[in-house]
């Protein structure tokens, strides 16, 4: 009894034992796991967060290079520039091999190759903002921002980075920026492709071609938030294609320089002045110049889209309709009543008085720019159906947008019987460019179509989507009517259009050289609450030239400051078209002239020392004369002697540095890297200076500079 009690208390020490060791275990095994989660998270914290952050990544997107709009004679009018963020990897293997040695041998000539270029800050700051970069072993230190190519070109040369990305850890992140090389000319037009508002112009308009498709590229989470890209996952983007526009450079310029120069005079809060091929519909100028509050000017609006009353260039189509309808002629007799004319509790007037016969035939009412007779055809002939006279317009397309490439265009109003506003004075005023809204542009089109023979054309602005250099949509001129009105009608209204610049309100803007058409008009602008109390007038005229074989329609539309002291269409709008008009025809004179019988050669063209191979080419393609053929193989400077090329051999022997003085950049690098040179470039043109004299010995791993010029 007494064994089996001993037996029972031996299993029971047993037992506890070992659940006492099975807890002890199990605490030291807790504090083990409590030190190991210890030391994870305060001593080996950093080298895990960098890990995790490693495994995340994420897609951005890359933007297409977008494409570039062109003038018709292939010059840029809107392009993007790269501009590119350097940034460093700073745990490159090369910059970290051997204990730093290609940081530490290159830290102070790249400090002070900085410190020049940017000039920014001294060589000691950029040495001292590199080593915290080292120190920090940061792989994406952002070291400049927007370094324009040029800049980035260099620093591709600087100590250190020339020896590339994974020895001299240098990072070029490119972006593109875009801007107009003309600038204001036709600024608003163009447009300009904007990231964070709302693109306009052809910029917007031709967006879907212009943007191209956007790539994505794979970037990975480091340390600190940063993502860095991963190479070898990229999806590159689609460039954008070209857009070659109807504009000319030169034309453009003639516009917007005549243009701004009468604004700049009268002191004229906006204005427009479109210019557009006769037989096409092609814009080949537009301009478009607002005040700005410090008084300067800008193509600030696209004017010639907006719509308003037209004034007395609308009278054109009062008298289409009229002769259309056959209810006169241009030699119907009309009275201007003395330029004063009542119509129920409204009165009509004429710019300025008429004295003299007041019975006058419908042509000269027109010449004269008659308020009061334009308002009485359209009274006597349409007032028991004025539907009628809408309808004519409505023909004209006065109804309707002109349909041009380019968002944003103004819906012009013509009112009819049903109209809400229409009432018994609706009629006249019409007749002479008030209550109708109609935009420049659609005058244009207007005065267009009597220039060619009464075809209308639609105004264009983009000749051509190009894909690198090939034409990939093509533009045509596009027919809106095939005739606007009868052949005796346009004979009569052309007759008339002349008689304005020969007998009426343009008379003082004639050429003695060449002769053109055209409608003056002045309408008085009402300036909000004000009404018309503020005397603001908009000064037009719509018009063609030359007259005999029209090939440019050229309408002006200047809104005047309030109470100027010049403010009529023809002394305002009218000098404009002139001065266009006159630059034209004398481009057009210049083209003309007959080619000298034999070439004058000029003894100040430039030329370039070169291969003789190539200027051989060169004297054959352009038939030059020569004194003498150079040699093929041989290198040749070239200068001018009598009117002739004369060339004369450059020695360039073997193991000593070539003479490239006077060379393009092209042979001067061949003739120096074939020479075993490494060749730092300054400047553009041809070679001013180089560092090393042609004709000194080559050491070994030697650096020449050539300045160009």
């Amino acid at each position: 009894m007494r064994e089996n009690n001993k037996k029972k208390v031996d299993v029971k020490k047993d037992i506890l034992w070992r659940v006492y060791l099975c807890l002890i275990g199990m605490a030291l095994f807790s504090v083990a796991i409590l030190a190991k989660i210890f030391y994870i998270q305060n001593v080996q914290g950093n080298y895990w967060r960098s890990i995790a952050d490693s495994l995340q990544t994420r897609y951005v997107s890359l933007d297409a290079d977008r494409g570039t709009i062109y003038s018709e004679e292939g010059r840029m009018l809107s392009t993007s520039i790269p501009y590119f963020d350097i940034r460093i990897d700073f745990a490159a293997d090369g910059l970290r091999d051997k204990q730093g040695k290609v940081f530490r041998e290159n830290l102070d000539s790249l400090s002070l190759c900085l410190s020049q270029m940017f000039n920014d800050r001294s060589d000691a700051e950029y040495k001292s903002l590199l080593k915290e970069g080292y120190k920090s072993k940061d792989r994406y230190f952002l070291l400049k921002r927007d370094v324009p190519f040029n800049q980035y070109q260099a620093m591709r040369q600087f100590p250190m980075f020339r020896l590339g990305k994974n020895k001299g850890g240098m990072i070029a992140e490119t972006k593109s920026k875009r801007i107009n090389p003309f600038k204001l000319l036709a600024n608003r037009t163009i447009g300009l492709a904007r990231a964070n508002s709302q693109s306009v112009g052809l910029e917007r308009t031709y967006d879907e071609y212009l943007k191209g498709v956007t790539g994505k590229r794979l970037m990975r989470r480091i340390a600190g938030g940063t993502y860095v890209p991963v190479d070898g996952y990229d999806i590159e983007p689609e460039n954008g294609r070209d857009v070659v526009t109807t504009i000319d450079v030169n034309m453009q310029d003639i516009v917007e320089t005549a243009l701004m120069n009468m604004m700049t005079q009268n002191e004229a809060e906006h204005g427009t002045c479109i210019l557009m091929e006769v037989k096409t519909g092609k814009i080949k100028a537009i301009a478009n110049l607002g005040k700005a509050t410090d008084g300067s000017y800008w193509e600030d609006m696209n004017y010639a889209l907006q719509v308003g009353e037209p004034g007395s260039v609308f009278k054109l189509a009062t008298v289409i309709s009229v002769l259309e309808d056959k209810f006169a002629t241009m030699n119907t007799m009309v009275n201007m009543d003395g330029g004063k004319w009542k119509v129920g509790r409204r009165t009509v007037f004429d710019s300025e008085p008429h004295p003299g016969p007041q019975n006058v035939t419908v042509k000269h009412a027109f010449e004269l720019s008659s308020n009061v007779g334009m308002a009485k055809l359209a009274v006597q002939f349409y007032s028991k159906q004025p539907n009628n006279f809408v309808s004519h317009l409505k023909k004209l397309k006065l109804d309707q947008i002109t349909g041009i490439d380019l968002i944003g265009e103004g819906h012009p109003v013509i009112k009819n019987t049903n109209s809400r506003t229409w009432s018994n004075t609706t009629l006249p005023w019409m007749a002479f460019g008030y209550e109708v809204l109609v935009s420049p542009l659609q005058t244009c089109m207007l005065y267009n179509a009597v220039a060619n023979n009464g075809k209308m054309m639609k105004p264009y602005l983009v000749n051509s989507i190009m894909e690198y250099g090939q034409v990939v949509k093509q533009f045509e001129p596009t027919v809106v009517l095939d005739s606007i009105c009868s052949k005796s009608t346009l004979a009569q209204v052309r007759q008339m259009l002349a008689g304005v610049v020969t007998n009426g309100t343009a008379k003082k803007l004639q050429s003695q050289y060449y002769t053109f058409s055209g409608k003056t008009g002045t309408a008085l602008v009402a300036n909000g609450s004000r009404g018309y109390a503020d005397k603001i007038y908009q000064a037009s005229f719509a018009g063609y030239f030359p007259a005999n074989d029209p090939q440019y329609t050229c309408v002006v539309v200047i809104k005047n400051k309030p109470h100027a002291l010049r403010f009529y269409g023809a002394s305002v709008a009218g000098p404009v078209f002139r001065e266009v008009a006159d630059r034209l025809f004398a481009m057009a004179i210049e083209k003309q002239s007959p080619m000298q019988a034999t070439l004058q050669l000029d003894s100040t063209i430039a030329m370039k020392n070169g291969r003789g191979a190539d200027w051989n080419t060169i004297l054959s393609a352009l038939q030059l004369p020569a004194n003498t053929t150079p040699a093929k193989n041989s290198w040749v400077s070239a200068n001018v002697d009598n009117s002739k090329v004369n060339f004369q051999t450059v020695a360039q022997p073997k193991g000593a540095v070539p003479d490239v003085t006077g060379m393009g950049l092209k042979d001067a690098l061949y003739l120096l890297e074939n020479a075993g040179l490494r060749v730092v470039i300054k400047g553009a043109g041809k070679v001013k200076t180089q560092s090393l004299p042609g004709g000194t010995k080559i050491g070994t791993e030697q650096t020449i500079v050539i300045e160009l010029s």
